[in-house]
């Protein structure tokens, strides 16, 4: 028994440890309403808790000392902590795993509040002839209303979670459609690295007040289970307390469980402690959000209870039933009982609602406190700051604010984020681009500076080559990077430090480019070549391979550019006459590979034999290197052209639950590129349909007819 108490502390601890790593999760990212991200409600999550549950649930066990009294009931205390950091991970679920998980949290605290009136009613929780136990029975009963409450609470918010989703995604499909319009309007033709922010911008502030989990933070619900985590936190150390100042009831533990006892007490009461932090945090986040003199009043109404707490309610209500009966008397019996069933559910959601909000108003005043203590502060600071701006008169940045104003997204119309929430969520998202920037691929940056066009995109492959393969394939930027890669690694006389340096460039390029590809290009014909291109880069950059050739060893007279062109070119040859060549749409076995990236080796070497034809003798290694490196840096460049459209796509996530993280990668992406937006800003593109830019056939094509 003993070990089953190591047990169940080490389960606690679990538990605990992943509401922390969500509390630093939120702290590290300034999300005060701690999201969860590691503490989630979920069949691991839920399986930990029950084994963490396990004194409240043993009937068999008597447990008659102080300690075990109090490590029994202190559990029901914690699990009031659990359940109030686990409501915001709700809003992360769709209808199915919603119902799943709501209905395995029922019955696990079901049976628990069972378990425990059982305990209360049969005198092993508290003792009537002890002063002592009796108010371990009383908190016990206490315990099992609160817990009755959170799950009531947990119920009605999965009423209400899967109707706020399709009003909040209605609403940002209407705010994506006008930063688009924006976009187009602010500039008509290519995109500037600022209109860019300014859009992902406008979409992170629709993603981050949108965002299901917060939505969720900020109801009455969640408020008004921080209240009652609180409560119960509170009731427990006062247990605790009072244990401790009888030190002989200290050490008071009587069951089988010895020891172990005092060593779940002291877990989970630290844990009680540690969650009670999110749930509070959440509460003055829900109100210091909005708080303003028409919020307090519209609060205020409890007895208003808008739509969306009852419609799926009501949805359910007109709906007709799921099965087919085949007596008409029976099916209007079962109609109307459902009918009746669901108004009783309407009024109880309505209930509750009503009983949340009235819970949600008693941190107010010390929220009000709070915040007023904050702007003495920030008043202080400005008194004795020279040159400090007064907030509101900088009209530039107050129309900027006015602007993203638009693009919050609230349940409801009448409400209205406070600017001081909107200014820390705007702050967020240039805290974010200011960090990335300061991560910009310096060597990609330094290749692609020495770009001055796209003409490398023709010569890399003439249309006058014929096709080595009956079937031609399709190409795709990365593949004939990894080939002219390749070449320029196999060049004898390049020093090593330059040929790492290209392979650093081209590796951080290819993160972009495998972007552009998958972003606006990943057509089933293409997806093929992509794969095999990676497939390709991960041996070159390892092993200094090309499909199992050593790049590295060239017999001994094989050492002038020619000569190393001409070496690949028969390499190629001698693959294909092994090589039976199937639809790429097939199974991406090895001869797909393989030929794959024999055509492209072909073709590309072949290009380059042909446009210096009779000069080919008189092209050194260092001459051939540095038209490698010319053709691989333009076309580098005309793919990252097409960095402001990935952007743009990337910041619109049409789940709402991915949302966010869309938004936050790109925003990333955006600080990371900025400046090779900027560099390629001034150049001039090729003629060609916007729709066309994104395929270097394209370019290719373009070029190749300029060619005489």
């Amino acid at each position: 028994m003993p070990l089953i108490g190591i047990y169940i502390a080490v389960a606690s601890l679990f538990c605990i440890l992943a509401m922390v790593a969500d509390l630093i999760h939120g702290l590290r990212n300034r999300k005060l309403w701690f999201p969860c991200k590691t503490f989630t409600l979920n069949a691991a999550s839920l399986t930990v808790i029950a084994v963490a549950m396990k004194l409240p649930v043993d009937l068999s066990n008597p447990m008659r000392g102080v300690a075990d009294q109090i490590a029994k009931i202190g559990s029901m205390a914690f699990l009031c902590t659990m359940m109030a950091n686990l409501l915001p991970s709700l809003a992360t679920m769709n209808s199915k795993e919603l119902l799943t998980n709501i209905i395995a949290l029922d019955i696990l605290v079901i049976t628990l509040i069972v378990n425990v009136c059982i305990q209360i009613y049969t005198d092993v929780i508290g003792d009537p002839a002890d002063d002592f136990t009796i108010l371990v029975k009383i908190m016990a009963l206490s315990y099992v209303a609160m817990l009755l409450i959170l799950l009531i609470i947990h119920t009605c918010s999965g009423l209400t979670i899967l109707k706020s989703k399709q009003i909040i995604d209605l609403k940002y499909q209407a705010g994506h459609e006008t930063s688009l319009k924006d976009l187009e309007l602010q500039q008509p033709g290519r995109l500037t690295a600022e209109k860019l922010q300014q859009h992902v911008k406008n979409h992170w502030i629709m993603a981050g007040t949108g965002s299901p989990q917060f939505i969720t933070a900020c109801s009455a619900t969640t408020s008004a289970s921080g209240v009652i985590c609180v409560v119960s936190t509170i009731l427990y150390a006062y247990m605790l307390v009072s244990m401790i100042i009888d030190d002989e009831s200290l050490l008071d533990y009587k069951s089988d469980y010895k020891g172990s006892i005092l060593v779940i007490l002291i877990i989970q009461f630290s844990g009680s402690l540690v969650g009670t932090i999110a749930p509070l945090c959440r509460c003055y986040a829900a109100l210091s959000f909005k708080l303003s003199i028409k919020w307090i009043w519209n609060h205020i109404k409890v007895f208003k209870v808008e739509s969306y707490w009852t419609q799926k309610l009501y949805d359910w209500k007109r709906s007709s039933i799921p099965f087919s009966v085949s007596s008409r008397k029976i099916k209007i019996f079962i109609q109307n009982f459902k009918v009746i069933f669901l108004i009783i559910c309407i009024g109880l959601q309505m209930t509750v609602v009503v009983a949340c909000k009235m819970i949600a108003l008693i941190p107010i005043f010390f929220v009000i406190c709070g915040l007023f203590c904050i702007w003495c502060w920030k008043w202080f600071k400005t008194m004795f700051s020279a040159s400090s701006i007064v907030e509101g008169q900088n009209p530039e940045q107050q129309e900027n604010f006015n602007g993203l104003r638009r693009y919050v997204l609230q349940l409801q119309d009448d409400m209205e984020l406070s600017k001081r929430t909107l200014k820390s969520i705007s702050k967020s998202a240039n805290r974010l681009i200011k960090k990335a920037e300061k991560q910009q691929p310096s060597n990609l940056v330094k290749l692609l500076r020495e770009s001055k066009g796209f003409e490398g995109v023709g010569k890399h492959d003439s249309l006058h080559i014929p096709p080595l393969f009956a079937q031609d394939y399709p190409d795709c930027w990365s593949l004939p990077l990894v080939t002219l890669t390749a070449i320029a690694i196999s060049l004898p006389k390049i020093q090593n430090n330059i040929v790492d340096r290209l392979l650093s460039s081209v590796s951080e390029g290819l993160a972009y480019v495998t972007l552009v590809e998958e972003s606006l290009n990943a057509n089933d014909e293409y997806v093929s070549i992509q794969k095999a291109a990676k497939v390709l880069w991960l041996e070159v950059e390892v092993s200094n391979k090309w499909v199992g050739v050593n790049l590295k060893n060239h017999a001994p007279e094989v050492n002038t550019a020619g000569l190393i062109l001409q070496w690949f070119k028969n390499t190629v040859k001698n693959m294909v006459t092994e090589v039976q060549v199937i639809d790429i749409k097939s199974a991406n076995d090895n001869s797909i590979y393989q030929s794959i990236c024999a055509n492209s080796m072909y073709r590309i070497t072949e290009s380059i034999l042909f446009s210096y034809h009779t000069n080919i003798d008189e092209l050194s290694q260092e001459d051939l290197f540095t038209e490698l490196s010319s053709m691989i840096a333009d076309i580098l460049a005309a793919c990252l052209t097409n960095l402001p459209q990935v952007v743009v796509t990337k910041c619109h996530e049409r789940v709402i639950e991915k949302r966010e993280s869309s938004v936050n990668a790109t925003v990333q992406l955006l600080g990371e590129t900025t400046q090779i937006i900027n560099n390629l800003q001034d150049r001039e593109l090729p003629d060609l349909n916007p729709a066309e830019l994104p395929f270097i056939d394209k370019w290719r094509d373009y070029f190749n007819c300029l060619s005489p």
